[in-house]
């Protein structure tokens, strides 16, 4: 029979469209002074959507945005997709030489910078050879080479952009953080990008009345944990310019708050910030942690001190995600619980062999939020496949893990931060939640040291609580008494702060570097 009808679809840019056409006067973009509502975002979007059309910018162009946290990134991130290009958000935290590599390996034609990362870009530029000359824009500053973006989006139209969406068309690349060797391009589809929205939308029970609060960077993928959910159920996203807990305090009362997003470091500091007491967080509905496994200790006291309605989440960027709820903490401290909506997870050997639950493997997940797969990297896709006997594609995490007889899932370690000695396989994580619950300690990493009889051994890295001066060597005592001989630290050291992603995640590989000093060490992803 031939087709009548067009194949049913609706994607991102046809969801926003919508909120605007029926609730235009409703807040949808709030950061500092300036409020938008939903008619003016998504003006702000096509605004941008049809000036990148205008030069040129067609379906599958890439498009960088290296801005810091305002209203305006979030019409040129979301603008972009509208206009049928692919986003590239690129972190601020980067080296100039590494946002030169990320620009040529993303073919990003279009750059947009603001006044934080002027000097970063204008010290890139040199490595920006494919973009074009008429394809920078600023915002906050004005330099030779830079085309105002205020000025520029005044100029355009605000109808909706001419385009076609297709499911499969890639509208985002993710780029790891590595500082070592090409980070990987992680390529997602509209469809994942809709997935990723509606699936955290029905999981932490987002609304139209939902007000959610921002408080990471806009480049990290993470961050859209907040941003895409409410922005698909036509609420309002909450912006942060830069966290600090009593920003986050002020902010949540002043909102009125209903969803945040926070990493464990933003929980610990707020946790140990005076502003807490007193503070007015009665309007919360759901508080995610994501980025790094909240040790149990933590996880009790923002229960206890902050609000019950604690949710964790473990996933990575490649696409697949679990999720914790706060029914289910008590019975299930330490596991981050059940997949999310759309995804399957299990774990294999490393023969490649399926694993009941109870045994322990790596992750692997399959699902509609999964990557299409990383940008000009085919062999690097290829290896992180893994076929079940029907030949149906998983992504493999990197990670071990087990479930329990109840379907929930434990995080055990990085697979590549397992430590080998004497013949066992230690799991730092094991060993940071004993020491994190000695009374001094504020944070801890453990990573392993070469060791000339055990080739391999703990090394227990602490941030020690503000005000406090613990002794190494009774810190290392004290956690000795209380870990398994294989897990035994060898030594304890102490440092002010950890390397870390956007996302607050403790970059493993640059605290091994320096006592593995012939060793490569892979990138970490940005999630």
């Amino acid at each position: 029979m031939p087709q009548i009808l067009d194949p049913p679809g609706v994607l991102l840019p046809h969801v926003w469209a919508n909120h605007a056409r029926h609730f235009p006067g409703r807040e949808a973009v709030v950061c500092g002074d300036l409020r938008w509502t939903w008619r003016d975002f998504n003006d702000a979007m096509n605004r941008v959507a049809n000036g990148l059309n205008a030069l040129g910018v067609a379906e599958g162009d890439k498009v960088a945005v290296l801005m810091t946290n305002a209203a305006e990134t979030t019409a040129v991130m979301f603008g972009a997709i509208k206009a049928g290009a692919c986003v590239v958000p690129v972190s601020a935290m980067l080296s100039p030489g590494q946002v030169g590599t990320l620009m040529q390996d993303s073919g990003a034609q279009v750059l947009f910078a603001d006044a934080q990362t002027r000097a970063l870009a204008e010290a890139a530029r040199p490595g920006m050879e494919g973009v074009r000359l008429n394809g920078f824009f600023a915002h906050g500053f004005e330099a030779a080479g830079w085309r105002g973006l205020a000025d520029w989006m005044a100029a355009q139209d605000t109808a909706e952009p001419e385009v076609d969406y297709l499911p499969d068309e890639i509208v985002n690349i993710l780029y790891s953080s590595g500082t070592t060797g090409l980070p990987k391009g992680i390529l997602m589809s509209h469809a994942a990008r809709l997935h990723f929205a509606w699936s955290n939308a029905i999981e932490m029970r987002f609304s139209r009345r939902s007000r959610a609060l921002a408080t990471t960077p806009l480049y990290s993928n993470g961050t859209w944990l907040m941003a895409l959910p409410v922005l698909f159920v036509g609420g309002t996203l909450n912006i942060l310019p830069s966290f600090s807990p009593e920003a986050f305090l002020e902010t949540a009362a002043r909102e009125r708050i209903t969803h945040t997003f926070m990493v464990p470091t933003q929980y610990i500091v707020t946790l140990e910030s005076p502003a807490l007491d007193g503070a007015d967080l009665a309007s919360l509905e759901v508080m995610l942690s994501a980025g790094s496994p909240l040790r149990v200790e933590t996880k009790k006291a923002v229960i206890a001190r902050m609000a019950p309605c604690i949710h964790e989440l473990y996933g990575y960027s490649e696409g697949a995600a679990t999720m914790i709820k706060p029914e289910d903490a008590e019975a299930k401290w330490g596991s981050v619980g059940t997949p999310v909506i759309g995804f399957d997870l299990t774990v294999i050997d490393d023969d490649g062999n399926e694993l009941p639950f109870g045994e322990t493997g790596e992750i692997v997940a399959r699902g509609g939020g999964v990557m299409s797969g990383y940008h000009r990297r085919p062999d690097a896709t290829r290896e992180l496949v893994w076929r079940d006997p029907a030949g149906r594609t998983w992504v493999r995490s990197g990670d071990i893990g087990r479930f329990d007889d109840d379907g929930f899932l434990h995080i055990l370690d990085r697979k590549k931060d397992m430590i080998i000695s004497g013949g066992f396989n230690v799991f730092p994580a094991d060993i940071e939640q004993v020491v994190a619950g000695h009374p001094d300690v504020s944070d801890v990493t453990v990573i392993g040291v070469p060791d000339a009889k055990w080739g391999e051994t703990p090394l227990a890295l602490v941030i020690p609580k503000p005000g406090a001066a613990p002794d190494a060597e009774a810190v290392r005592s004290w956690a000795n008494e209380r870990l398994a001989r294989p897990q035994r630290i060898a030594a304890v050291e102490f440092r002010a702060e950890f390397p870390r992603n956007a996302l607050g995640k403790v970059l493993k590989r640059m605290l091994r570097e320096p006592y593995w000093p012939d060793t490569a060490f892979s990138d970490e992803p940005v999630t």
